[in-house]
């Protein structure tokens, strides 16, 4: 952010400076938000209190292998997929509260509450493949609803007299409800995990119905966050910014032998432009680059959860009071490689405010 705008005017631009940088917890490659929110806002080092609320919409409704579509067919005549997905309906609204006691640190709190909506053809369906297996009849819903992992963390921006490069740690807690079936199929393990409500699946005598462990709201893993962050402004009206960030599960509650389960580590990076010569109306331009690695474990579905994704995501960010803030973007997907069978968005959308006191 220029370091020629009022101390109040760069306070009211500067948005999450990294309580949105801790990106949802992804059950899958494609399942999670990857925009930088803490640059959507802008970066600054002004000292006081932030409070945030986000939402984010995710509806992963195209099936796809590699770098491109796959159809019904193919995922049923492939012997080592374990269902036929059909959408998967992500809602995130997550309570940030952020304080920075002087330019040099910032730490902040990420609340996030989690609804989802999850659909697959599981009436062991079985090769050849015939259109019949994708009748309604045939099709199990499950909803998703209650408290997810919580995030803490620390961000440091001392190394530098500008405050323009900072570290970031942090901490996702095991906050959210998680499990399954064992792999036996004999008990149900982990904090209360959500079951299919309609549909074939949720006539199954408990744990068979129960959601795939890596859908549940929480992970049940205690997760070490590292990232940093640079911005910069390259002309009168652009600054410039880019940021990384990598996840990974320090410790799990599921980690006996038939019911152990650990997702997977994940890696995000994103670069971009604002154009701030109007410090109440910044449109920008993000491009957010994801890597997960596949989840582990007698519970994970190691075929299908790594991948790499990159999004192209224009937003803007718009100054509504003195310190308040509301922004909005659209990612769109202009390139995958996905292990396995995966549903991946369209499209996702995220909308926010943000209130610097």
């Amino acid at each position: 952010m220029h370091q020629w705008l009022p101390p109040l005017q760069r306070a009211a631009l500067a948005g999450l400076l990294v309580t949105a940088a801790p990106l949802p917890a992804f059950a899958c490659a494609s399942c999670g938000c990857s925009l930088s929110t803490d640059a959507a806002m802008g970066y600054a080092a002004s000292p006081g209190w932030r409070l945030s609320l986000q939402y984010d919409a995710i509806n992963q409704n195209e099936l796809r292998t590699g770098s491109h579509a796959a159809s019904p067919a193919q995922v049923v005549n492939e012997p080592t997929t374990g269902e036929l997905e059909h959408q998967t309906v992500n809602r995130y609204v997550t309570l940030g509260l952020a304080y920075s006691p002087n330019a040099d640190w910032n730490f902040s709190l990420l609340i996030p509450y989690i609804d989802r909506s999850h659909s697959s053809y599981t009436d062991q369906t079985s090769a050849p493949f015939d259109n019949a297996q994708l009748a309604p009849s045939h099709l199990s819903t499950a909803q998703v609803s209650g408290l997810g992992d919580i995030k803490f963390i620390t961000a440091w921006q001392g190394l530098l007299p500008t405050h323009n490069l900072g570290l970031q740690l942090g901490v996702k807690l095991p906050t959210g409800d998680y499990g399954g079936a064992n792999a036996a199929g004999t008990a149900a393990i982990g904090h209360h995990p959500a079951a299919f409500d309609s549909g074939p699946t949720s006539l199954v005598p408990s744990p068979g119905n129960l959601l795939d462990t890596s859908l549940q709201a929480g992970t049940g893993s205690t997760d070490l966050i590292i990232g940093a962050f640079y911005y910069q402004a390259v002309s009168q009206d652009f600054d410039a910014f880019v940021n990384a960030q990598f996840q990974a599960a320090l410790a799990h509650r599921l980690d006996q032998a038939g019911q152990d389960y650990r997702p997977g580590n994940l890696t995000t990076m994103s670069f971009g432009l604002r154009d701030e010569a109007n410090p109440d109306v910044v449109p920008q331009l993000q491009v957010n680059l994801t890597r997960k690695s596949a989840d582990q474990g007698a519970l994970a579905d190691t075929l299908d959860t790594a991948g790499t994704i990159a999004y192209l995501s224009p937003g803007v960010s718009l100054r509504v009071a003195k310190g308040a803030q509301l922004y909005g973007f659209i990612q769109r997907p202009v390139y995958s490689r996905l292990d396995g069978y995966q549903l991946l968005p369209r499209w996702t959308a995220t909308a926010g405010l943000s209130y610097v006191f």
